[in-house]
């Protein structure tokens, strides 16, 4: 059996050559990655300077030479914060747009070879979403949207095609009750999103009703993510957004084909209740009261 240790340093080498984390001339525009990484980041529409920092995980010093760095090629400019003195905002000029504009076409580009130089993309890009939702869980964003925005559609998606596969009678969205997610939306309800980096890894929805309680629905987290905390961080999303609506009563309906998330609900203290609805789909229901 290869060392464990060794895997991942080996894994580590290869994503530093990859990337060029030493070039001093990252893609071959005469600056190191550190820079582009900045200037990646206001290009973005990261305006904060704090922000921007915390982003990319750097220290004040670093981050103060790199802004000066930039500044100096006339690339950025950076003002104080018009709403707090105290904090900086940094903009791109025109030539920081166009650089900007190079640095993303040749991205792209070293992303489609890479993609390119394997048999099967689908397998590559796969293992990429696991690293990437390991490494990345501390920037991970969890916060509201509207059910109609294309993050929250893609998530629901996923869903209903794992469901699918997963149900032995199949699954089809429009015999559940509320496919479109229309009691999702404040002030009756809530969808949460959870987003890494911009690409969305999971969601939740919290369905108002009027029986005097509301449901948690379309609990769902990207494979990549799964066995990180991310479906319990969802949940707790959405008890505290129906706390924030005065909702004190939540409910949920499941099914066998989906004992992870059954045993999620017991460990985080749902108890099982007779059934609330006929939905042809579930085989256990659930209440909390919070």
């Amino acid at each position: 059996m290869l060392d464990p240790i060794s895997r991942v340093r080996r894994f580590s080498r290869a994503v530093t050559s990859q990337v060029g984390a030493l070039d001093t001339s990252f893609l071959g525009r005469g600056r190191p990655l550190g820079a582009a990484r900045v200037l990646n980041a206001i290009g973005h529409g990261r305006a904060d300077v704090a922000a921007v920092r915390a982003y990319l995980g750097l220290d004040s010093g670093l981050m103060s030479r790199l802004l000066r760095g930039l500044e100096e090629e006339g690339l950025i400019v950076v003002t104080p914060d018009p709403v707090d003195a105290r904090r900086r905002r940094a903009e791109l000029t025109e030539a920081g747009r166009c650089e900007f504009g190079v640095y993303e076409a040749l991205s792209n580009e070293r992303a489609e070879r890479l993609l390119a130089s394997h048999s099967d993309p689908d397998v590559l890009l796969a293992a990429m979403d696991l690293i990437a939702s390991a490494l990345g869980r501390q920037h991970w964003l969890v916060q509201e949207m509207d059910p109609r925005d294309d993050a929250a559609r893609y998530c629901l998606g996923e869903y209903y095609a794992e469901l699918n596969r997963r149900f032995e009678t199949g699954f089809e969205a429009s015999r559940s009750r509320d496919p479109d997610a229309a009691d999702m939306r404040r002030p009756r309800g809530a969808f949460i999103v959870a987003l890494s980096d911009g690409l969305p890894l999971g969601c939740v929805g919290l369905k108002g009703t009027d029986h005097g309680y509301a449901e948690i629905k379309r609990l769902w987290v990207a494979p990549a993510a799964r066995g990180l905390g991310l479906a319990r961080r969802l949940m707790q999303a959405a008890e505290e957004t129906a706390r924030d609506l005065s909702i004190r009563v939540l409910r949920l309906d499941t099914n066998r084909a989906l004992p992870e998330a059954i045993a999620l609900y017991r460990k985080t203290g749902w108890r099982e209740i007779d059934r609330f609805n006929d939905d042809p789909y579930p085989d256990f229901f659930f209440e909390k009261v919070l």
